[in-house]
């Protein structure tokens, strides 16, 4: 993406690690969108960069991206009515 070039899995490794909070907020976009049913919105931004900031003690372990993405308000609360329409459920 920026030019820096990649000789192996090593060299992709390195690359990834040097930005792992950008990486990890992609990858956490990405779990939303499918823990969700739909994609993300501005409105879930905060909740993504919250994510990522709890799970930076853990060195970002995938199992913490995935308990973080369950416990977060916006999964706690969509639902899908009978029409397949989305809906925030009250609490």
């Amino acid at each position: 993406m920026d030019g820096t070039k990649v000789n192996g899995v090593a060299d992709l490794r390195g690359y990834v690690v040097k930005r792992a909070p950008q990486f990890v907020r992609v990858v956490t976009d990405k779990l939303m969108i499918y823990a969700l049913g739909r994609g993300t919105e501005y409105q879930d931004m905060p909740t993504i960069r919250g994510i990522v900031k709890k799970t930076q003690p853990s060195n970002y372990q995938f199992s913490s991206l995935i308990m973080e993405v369950v416990k977060s308000a916006p999964f706690q609360y969509n639902v899908k009515t009978a029409e397949g329409k989305e809906q925030r459920a009250s609490r």
